[in-house]
Order: structure tokens, then sequence, then C-alpha cells
């Protein structure tokens, strides 16, 4: 008997609980043979594809467009098929079938002189596509990603070739009969949502799903149905998260934040949010008050009414004076949030209209404070408090935010080590001399790993923890704080300055200082200590930001740190493509290396599927290897070689008699 033998038979006796419940699922010695040769042969297969992408800000249509056409991979795979066999113009109205194929078929129909022979022409080809999107996994993953109504039909035409004489009439055969029974819409749209499901096997998104862009909930929807994604929570996701649990601050962060980017849609459409209250207060309150200063920053000035835009700013300013004094309320009793300074209406002097920020007076450019008691400044008034509670019922009753908020916990958490890499939304509090700062929670300090760790248990207390204990309103209290507190990992800047942007024009005053990580970063050495810090191995590793929209129209670039650290904001969101220059970036980790794709603006899907267009990406080679990537080399691959050992560790214990099979 070997040494290797030897060893597993002692753990064999170790193990003999754990071996017996296994034996439930592999009841004999060939069971448990023809699993480990299975899972022997997916570790030679090639590793899947990982999609990367980061602050999506309710960009909802071109994020599903980017997850339909894999960020230019169909496109790509479209052009190794069939090269100068097909026009572009054929090409890219099967890249357009493929990716709208309910929609395009619609078109097709309205169209088509001999649909018979474009259906016949058509299958052909997706089918084609749809057997080399499938080519790099096993038929039981395959199988798995098929419709029932078509499963054995579409597995058929994907391992048959109509090139083997044999079987040309037979392939053929299928075809021809699944357009005579008229089931070749149905069976079109099924196989090309095979083809999307396949090009990605796995979505990472690096956080910032919520606001600015009109539809959040939309790519909610589309995350809690997706077959494999996580995420790594931004600010803004944790802002929602916070309101959904209860916080009163969050709340109304979220409804100043979206009343900001004239973005009512999330709220009021999506989850039901009941703004009637607030608007009929505003009215009230300041009802002969321009709001100036609270105009809300729109894309589209004509799809509003002036009316509109009045009450809107009206409503913005109502619900940012209540959030300064449920800020003030929070920092004033939460000292080790260090934000004393931030209790700006207690630094108001109503009288003259002038604030005292860090020793120097400014003039302030509104100064009508009508529900502000100069004597007691964070005080609600008694119609705020009932607005506040009626905010919080409609928010903490919604059923869908309650959905979605329930998948982003499932799904998501502060960071994630996956294949190498490191992923994290934004940063990680450091010191100025590359030391991990000690952040003080509870009266303990803490840093680095265990900072994020000790965090993401306060975020579940938010959200689960009902007791209503002193734990909870701690831990709801920090949900805000991680939105604007200067040492969150989310936020990482001196102050959120949002009271100055709206009441003072000096713009000296509006700057944020950004913390010691963001001018670090370019650091190899630094970056190196990260990676450590999370058991990973800085020769082979990276880390995966977003956060910070990359200006590349001023000549940034995503890479830092000689390519250890790479920041993939690229300005999914129309609020930043001005800066940006682009409209968003995707990271792809495929067997043969690691790709960034840089996506110019998308217009529609209307004119994706009428006029063809595609969103334009160009595609950089970060890293190239020679020899593919197996699964072997990845995490999943080790835990298969551990769920392989647990096997032998079976067999060898049906073998010795310790456990008896069942016929």
């Amino acid at each position: 008997m070997t040494a290797h033998s030897n060893i597993l038979t002692e753990e064999v006796n170790q193990d003999l609980r754990y071996l017996r419940l296994l034996s439930n699922n592999f009841p004999t010695i060939s069971d448990a043979c023809t699993e480990i040769i299975n899972l022997e042969a997916i570790l030679n297969l090639p590793k899947g594809t990982e999609h990367f992408l980061t602050d999506l800000h309710g960009e909802y249509e071109a994020f599903q467009h980017v997850l339909k056409n894999a960020s230019g991979v169909v496109r790509r795979k479209v052009e190794d098929i069939f090269g100068n066999s097909l026009r572009e113009s054929d090409k890219q109205a099967l890249c357009t079938l493929i990716y709208y194929p309910e929609e395009k078929l619609e078109h097709v129909k309205k169209t088509e002189v001999d649909l018979n022979d474009w259906y016949r022409i058509t299958l052909h080809h997706i089918i084609e596509v749809a057997r080399m999107v499938s080519s790099k996994y096993s038929r039981s993953k395959v199988r798995k990603s098929l419709p029932t109504d078509f499963a054995y039909i579409i597995e058929e035409l994907l391992h048959e070739s109509q090139q083997e004489p044999d079987k040309h009439d037979y392939f053929n055969s299928i075809i021809s009969s699944i357009i005579e029974i008229r089931r070749a819409d149905e069976f079109i749209i099924a196989i090309c949502n095979v083809i999307q499901r396949l090009t990605i096997d796995t979505l990472h998104i690096v956080g910032d799903i919520y606001d600015r862009g009109p539809g959040a909930h939309i790519i909610m929807d589309t995350l809690c149905t997706y077959h494999d994604f996580d995420i790594q929570w931004g600010n803004h996701d944790i802002l929602w998260m916070g309101a959904a649990a209860g916080s009163d601050a969050c709340i109304a962060n979220v409804i100043r934040v979206s009343l900001r980017y004239a973005n009512l849609e999330t709220l009021e459409e999506g989850y039901g949010i009941n703004l009637l209250p607030l608007a009929t207060f505003a009215m009230d309150v300041y009802g002969t008050d321009p709001c100036k200063n609270f105009k809300s920053k729109v894309t589209d000035a004509d799809f509003y009414k002036d009316k509109t835009l009045r009450m809107m700013a009206q409503m913005h300013k109502a619900i940012s004076i209540i959030q300064f004094k449920l800020e003030g309320q929070i920092v004033t009793t939460r000292s080790e949030f260090e934000m004393a300074s931030r209790n700006l209406l207690s630094a108001i002097n109503y009288e003259k209209g002038t604030i005292l920020l860090n020793g120097k007076e400014y003039e302030l450019t509104d100064k009508n404070f009508p529900t502000i008691d100069p004597l007691n400044p964070l005080k609600l008034t008694p119609e705020e408090e009932d607005l506040v509670e009626k905010l919080r019922h409609s928010f903490q009753n919604s059923e869908k935010l309650g959905k979605h908020i329930r998948c982003l916990y499932s799904k998501g958490s502060l960071y994630l080590t996956r294949n190498s890499n490191l992923l994290y939304h934004a940063s990680l509090p450091i010191e100025k001399d590359g030391t991990f700062k000690q952040v003080s929670i509870l009266g303990k300090k803490y840093s680095g790993k265990k900072l994020l760790d000790i965090i993401e248990k306060l975020v579940r207390a938010a959200y689960f923890d009902d007791s209503k204990s002193e734990l909870q309103q701690y831990a709801l209290e920090y949900m805000w704080y991680l939105w604007c507190g200067p040492s969150s990992p989310l936020f990482n800047k001196s102050k959120m300055a949002t009271f100055e942007r709206y009441f003072i024009a000096d713009k000296e005053s509006h700057k944020e200082k950004k913390g010691e990580y963001y001018h670090l970063i370019n650091e190899e050495e630094i970056c190196d200590k990260i990676l450590k810090e999370f058991g990973l191995n800085p020769a082979t590793s990276r880390i995966i930001n977003g956060h910070i929209p990359v200006k590349t129209i001023k000549g940034e670039t995503p890479l830092r740190a000689n390519g250890k650290l790479l920041v993939i904001d690229g300005g999914f969101s129309k609020a930043y493509q001005s800066e940006t220059g682009i409209a968003g970036y995707t990271l792809i980790y495929n067997s043969h290396g690691l790709l960034l794709v840089q996506h110019e603006p998308f217009e529609s899907a209307e004119k994706a599927i009428s006029e063809g267009k595609d969103i334009l990406s160009t595609t950089q080679i970060l890293e190239f290897k020679a020899q593919r990537m197996k699964v072997r080399d990845t995490d999943r691959g080790k835990e298969l070689e551990s769920q392989i050992k647990d096997l032998q560790k079976l067999l060898i214990a049906y073998r010795s008699g310790f456990i008896k099979e069942r016929k």
C-alpha cells in the first residue's frame, strides 16, 4: 500500500460520520467511481469566462445589451465562424437576432418574403454559434442550461454534425420538422437565450447598481434571475440597503439623490414608494420659495413641465433639510464616527445668513429655513416627524424592494476573492505610511481584512436583526456612515460636501479630499501588501475596483501599479460620460487570459433591433496565456479536487468494509 493510500485510510477512520452522509448520494462503488471520472474530466475543461462590470447606476438598457452581446464576444464568435462566408449585414442581423430574438423575429416577419427559407438558413447559423459557445463546457452543464421544451432537440443538434454523411438527413429533418410544425420562433428564441447564457459563465458586479439612471430596479430584476452572479456592495447599494432596513438618514439620502437627478422611476414605478406625502409637505412649506439651488439635473428638459420641475425642486429642498437634521443627530450622538464637524445646521448664523466652516465664514446662497428652530436646529418639526415615519413605512413595506435587497444580501459581500482576483468596490482605509488604518467600531480597533469582516457583520445585522437592540441601532447608523464616512471603505474621503454644494457659492468649500488609498494604489508595494492581507499571492493576483470614474478623455488608464490594480469604472452612467469620454468598461477573464473592453455610448435597444446598431467596443489584451487555463487552475477546480479526495475516501470505506454498499 502506498504512503498516499495509508494517509487516506487514516483520514477515512476520522471522517466516517461525514462519509456515511456522502454515501447517501453515492450508494455504490460504481456510483462513486463514475463521479470521480466525471469530476476529473471537468477539471480538464477550459476555464469558464468571467465578466466584471461596475458602477451601472441604473443604466439598464446599456447593461442589458452588454449582457446580451457579452461585451462584443458574441460578435467575435460570429466573425470567427462565418468570416467571409456571410455579408457584413447578414452577420450583424444574426447578432441582433441572438441579442433580441423576440423583437427581431417580429421585424423579420414584416420584411421577409420567403419566411420558411429564412428560418432554415437562420436555424443552421444559430446552431453553429451555439455549438461553438458550448464546446468548452461538459454536456451535463450545457444540458442544465437548456430550456425544458427543447432540451432534447437542442442537445441533439449541438452534438450532431450535418457534415457527417450518415447524419446529414437526420440533422436536416429535425430543422425541417421544427419549421413545419410552426415552432421555429420558439426554438430560435430558446437557442438564442442558450447562447447568451453560455457566453458568460460568471458575472461579477463590483458595486453601485443604484442611483442616477432610471432603471436600477430593472437591473435587479435581471440579476435576481441570472444564472451565476455576485456583487461587491458599493456605497450607493449600501444606501438603498440601509433605507430598506429602516435607516431614516439613508431614506432621506435615497430620495434626495433621486430628486437631484430627476430619477423617480425607480422609487415610484419600480418600488411603489409613495412620495405624495413629501410633495404635499413641500408645497405647504416651500410654496413661495423658488428653491433655485435645488433644481434637478435633467438630461431631457422637454420631458418635464415647468410646474413639475418646480414641485420637484421644492421636494428636493424639503428632503435635504430633513436629511441634514437626521445626519446632525447621528454625528452628535456617535462621537466614534469623528464627524462632529458635519453638524452643519448648528454652524449656521441664522440672523446673518452665514455659516462658519473650518474657521472661515461663508454667506449662504439660500437663507430660507422655515422648518428650522435656530435654538434647536436638529429637531424635526411634528410634520417632518410624521413624514419621515410615512416614508419609512413605505420603504420597509415595498415587496419588490424587499425582494431585491434580499437578493443583494444573498449574492453580495463587501469583498470577494475569486481566481486570484480581489474584488471590492472602492478602497481599503490606509495611512499615509502605507499601514492599514485602525478604525474604531463598537469600542474596538479594526484594520485591513478584519475591518471589512466586522463591517459586513454590521451590514447584515442592520437588515436581519429585528430585535431593535442597541446593536441593531448602531448597525443602522453605520449603514449611513458607510455611505459618507471618512474612514468608510466604500467612500474614504474627508467629507461628502452635499450641504456646501447646495448653499455655498465658493467651490473651494466643495472639495472632498480623497483618502490615502487613492494616492498609494499606484505603488506595487501597496497593492502587494493588500493582496497578502487577503491571502492572495501578489505574483499572480490583482485587485479590481470601481467607484472612481477613469477619465479616459484626459489620458487616464484603468491600469495602476503596473497592472496589479484595475479601476474599471468607465462611466456606464450617462451622468459621468462627459468626464470619462466613454460609456463603461467590461473586464473579461477567459481561458486565454485577461481582456479589457471599452464601450462607446449605447443609443437604445430600439435602434439595436431596427437598425442593427450594436455597442461599439474596442478590446485591449492585458494578459495572454499560450496554454489555456483549465477548470483545474481555478478556485472551482480546488473545490472539485477536494470532492474527488472525499470520494476516494468513500471508495476505501466501501472496499474496507467500513461502510456497506446499498444496491
